[in-house]
């Protein structure tokens, strides 16, 4: 049975949100879309909190992905940014949950070994590693490359079923 989904992967971030999309047609995997979503870091928690669900409710709606993949959060020294990094995943997670798409969890070792081959490889390692094996996703943002990582490894790694609305 021939796989066709559109996944979107997500890194969160209440500065800078990544996303990404790919097409995924049994083992082929084309780049769609990718960007950074910036709320206001002047606005209160909730006003970003709402400007990052908005802005990615948009995207989803514009691009109807078939599923989605989000970042774990990994723990921090700094319990105040992991609260912070906590909501903004919950945020994203929630939109994405709302819009019908199930949300699958992928620890960033995990993203970093599927994509990289390395475990631990670094931001600019996982940004080359994209431009190889999406080669039509042309300049990206740190972020928007993470979320197209997320994307990938859930397609190497994620449940498989034939999708309907992308075939």
């Amino acid at each position: 049975m021939k796989v066709i989904r559109c996944i979107l992967g997500i890194d969160p971030g209440l500065r800078h949100t990544g996303w990404g999309l790919i097409r995924q047609e049994d083992n082929r995997l084309s780049f769609i879309a990718a960007g950074r979503i910036n709320p206001d870091t002047k606005l209160p928690m909730a006003e970003r909190l709402k400007a990052l669900a908005q802005e990615l409710a948009h995207i989803i709606t514009l691009h109807t992905p078939d599923e989605a993949a989000i970042e774990e959060t990994f723990m921090n020294n700094n319990a105040a940014s992991a609260i912070k990094l906590g909501q903004a995943r919950g945020a994203a997670m929630l939109t994405a949950a709302q819009a019908g798409l199930s949300v699958t969890e992928y620890a960033a070792n995990k993203i970093k070994q599927t994509v990289t081959g390395f475990g631990h490889a670094d931001k600019d390692q996982i940004t080359a590693m994209i431009k190889i094996l999406l080669p039509q996703s042309g300049k990206l943002t740190p972020d928007a490359a993470d979320a197209l990582a997320i994307a990938i490894c859930h397609a190497h790694h994620g449940p498989a079923f034939p999708a309907q609305k992308h075939g």
